[in-house]
């Protein structure tokens, strides 16, 4: 089933005809398959580590280094992250490099227009399914300063470091902070530890800070957030290992404890597929004994997940917003 952008590119095939194509940004779908009997060539870089791995033709990274004849960008809703996939994707192409960028309306794509203005020419050249298609030729390659991207902040003695994008990049959130609330010193805590969906590293981080015997891995889909989560450790000069991974798809072994602020606001349906996997499967990778602790917005219905998967759930902390939930197994 294509997304609603691959859609307007199917309106435009003759644009793909005899060119090498790369596709990167926020890409959902597999239209690449579609164009490629009739392309040179097609390559697909993707940020999302979930899309990656269903898609064995992907490429996954953080920066793409592919070049093409005509490159197609997915815009995403978070303008800074889409700010860096193409200023630092058109930092090393040619000048007269043509390019496509495709996005939701809702999702801001009419701001790629002012974006990318002053570097060369831009046009919208379609608009359906609510969404807009540009077409873009460089005239001028922008400056790209990776650094310039970073933001940080201080969590007690913890200095956090992030990307755009990346959930708890300017400020510790609230969900996260209810759920440290309930690790307490007394606890000794000790054994493997998993952060799966670490974001900026913050909820890891701590962790390790506080308890330093722990064994940390902690996990994401964003290659955002993986590079995040590793200069977090790095900073603050703590031991972990940060890897890519769909849920569990790339974590085999088993842990003393997996901790989790995971999603719930990118797509409703989307976030509790992704909540209601990491549930029900949690047990397969903990230790006798180990605990899963996560926290979730106080509306959904993971008190259910949670007892069909462990038969029992504690109740630790509650907020106006947030409930923090334990299950042993």
């Amino acid at each position: 089933m294509l997304s609603p952008e691959s859609e307007v590119l199917e309106r435009h095939l003759a644009l793909f005809e005899n060119k090498n194509i790369l596709f990167f940004g926020y890409i959902k779908d597999h239209f690449a398959e579609s164009i490629r009997k009739n392309s040179q060539s097609v390559a697909v870089f993707s940020s999302y580590f979930d899309y990656a791995n269903q898609y064995d033709k992907a490429e996954f990274g953080l920066l793409c280094e592919n070049t093409a004849d005509l490159a197609v960008f997915y815009w995403t809703k978070n303008k800074q992250e889409c700010q860096f996939q193409l200023f630092q994707w058109l930092f090393n192409a040619p000048i007269g490099q043509e390019m496509l960028i495709i996005g939701e309306n809702r999702s801001g794509v009419r701001s790629v227009e002012k974006m990318l203005e002053p570097f060369g020419d831009i046009a919208k050249i379609d608009s359906a399914r609510r969404c807009g298609l540009y077409h873009f030729a460089l005239h001028t390659q922008p400056e790209f300063n990776y650094q310039t991207f970073w933001k940080s902040y201080r969590l007690q003695s913890l200095n956090v470091f992030a990307l755009p994008a990346v959930f708890s990049s300017a400020e510790l959130d609230s969900g996260s902070q209810l759920l440290l609330s309930t690790f307490d010193k007394a606890d000794r805590l000790k054994g493997k530890v998993l952060d799966l969906g670490c974001g900026a590293g913050v909820i890891g981080g701590f962790l390790k800070q506080q308890f330093p015997k722990i064994k940390l891995t902690m996990s994401d889909v964003h290659a955002m957030a993986i590079e995040s989560s590793k200069r977090t450790l790095a900073e603050n000069e703590l031991e972990g290992q940060v890897v890519a991974s769909d849920v569990f798809s790339h974590i085999p072994e088993r842990f003393d404890l997996i901790v989790s602020n995971p999603p719930f606001h990118d797509g409703v349906d989307t976030a509790y597929q992704v909540v209601e996997s990491l549930i029900l499967q949690a047990k397969q990778h903990l230790n006798k004994g180990g605990e899963l602790r996560i926290v979730a917005n106080a509306f959904l219905p993971y008190p259910d997940l949670l007892d069909q998967a462990f038969g029992s759930h504690t109740l630790l902390a509650k907020s106006n917003k947030f409930k923090v939930y334990s299950a042993r197994a």
